[in-house]
């Protein structure tokens, strides 16, 4: 899925101090019999001078060249951190791109126009509807896990008073500033993310995996994010992910990664310029990207760029293994047994209230003495 921006009107060279006192009308009858590719030659031009040849960049900033001379600078973020958002209006302000990538997917659009205040209340609330919602969405077994990952996020959240995503929503708004910058949405959608995953876990390493999520709740401060920025850090603990879910790590991760690159090297195509005719010769000149993602996939950004990558394979859904089958079936069967036994429950207390009022009791006495009589 992709989302692009159209293009602001670029702010007039002149100023209105220096313009004599017919400028305004020169102005409109020369704009009026300018062409579309005239404009856009014009804008162009004002674009490629404001990029700088060599910029300045933040250190969180990957380069990667591309075969046909396109440049894409990857920002390297930690989700929760204020310093990350500086890094990717920075980057966006310094090389003016022609493409903006961000780490979401349609599923997590909504998060771009959604303001601070809101988003943070968002993402405290975890309620059944939520839940209901996830499940219909994504099944019972994915569902379920993507409100655990819903829980670790509100805990972070909740922690550090700062909701998720504040540099995709930076790179938005940036983007949109630029002349003829397009806003691409790169991540695989989470659906397939959560089936893929959940199929990859036997039964055992789903209940450890749920039983660690629910029982979050180590403190969190703003330095040990802003450590994640630094690989060797961030390295270290990828490691102790894969050592105990290697197969969560190769979905949740490196199929990310994977995909990620794809979408990079996708919005790294030449850029077609405007032509005056049909019969003037097609011309391209190279493009310019900024891709923002999590520090955790800049290194399988690195790994596989150079690689001839297909995604049709990370795309697909595998069917239900055994195991999700039996702790589908063992679930629903707990959740009707809990409702049915609570209904007996109520009922029997029911029956028993009923029977010791008074006048239920008055009434039955009255009834077995009819057959007496």
């Amino acid at each position: 899925m992709q989302e692009e921006q159209q293009p602001e009107a670029a702010a007039d060279p002149m100023s209105s101090s220096d313009a004599p006192e017919d400028g305004p009308k020169e102005t409109s009858s020369v704009s009026q019999n300018i062409s579309d590719a005239d404009a856009f030659k014009i804008l162009l031009e004002m674009k490629l001078k404001k990029r700088q040849k060599r910029p300045a960049l933040p250190s969180t900033v990957t380069e990667l060249d591309a075969e046909d001379g396109s440049k894409v600078y990857v920002v390297g973020t930690a989700h929760f951190s204020d310093s990350s958002k500086k890094d990717v209006v920075k980057t966006i302000q310094e090389v003016q791109p022609d493409v903006v990538v961000v780490e979401l997917c349609q599923y997590r659009v909504s998060m771009l126009k959604m303001d601070e205040k809101t988003l943070l209340k968002e993402a405290k609330e975890i309620n059944l509807e939520k839940l209901q919602q996830a499940i219909k969405q994504n099944g019972v077994m994915s569902g379920l896990m993507q409100m655990l990952l819903l829980k670790v996020s509100a805990h972070i959240t909740e922690q550090l008073g700062m909701a998720p995503g504040g540099e995709f929503r930076e790179a938005f708004k940036e983007a949109s500033k630029v002349p003829f910058c397009k806003f691409h949405l790169g991540d695989r959608p989470i659906p397939v993310t959560f089936k893929r995953a959940i199929a990859a876990l036997s039964f055992w390493q789903k209940v450890k995996l749920a039983w660690g999520l629910c029982f979050l709740s180590d403190p969190i401060s703003k330095d040990d994010v802003e450590k994640c920025k630094q690989k060797d850090l961030l390295e270290q603990m990828m490691a102790e992910m894969i050592g105990e879910f290697p197969d969560l790590h190769r979905t949740i991760v490196s199929e990310r990664d994977i995909y990620l690159t794809y979408m990079l090297k996708q919005a790294a195509k030449q850029i077609e310029l405007p032509r005056a005719s049909e019969n003037e010769p097609r011309k391209y000149i190279p493009a310019v990207v900024v891709g923002v993602v999590g520090m955790g996939h800049v290194p399988g950004i690195e790994k596989n760029w150079n690689s001839d990558l297909k995604i049709q394979e990370i795309m697909s859904v595998p069917p239900p293994s055994a195991s999700s089958k039996i702790f589908k079936f063992v679930l629903k069967a707990t959740v009707f047994g809990l409702l049915g036994y609570g209904c007996y429950r109520i009922g029997h207390r029911t029956v028993q209230f009923v029977l010791s009022m008074p006048a239920t009791q008055s009434y039955l006495q009255r009834l077995t003495e009819v057959p007496q009589q």
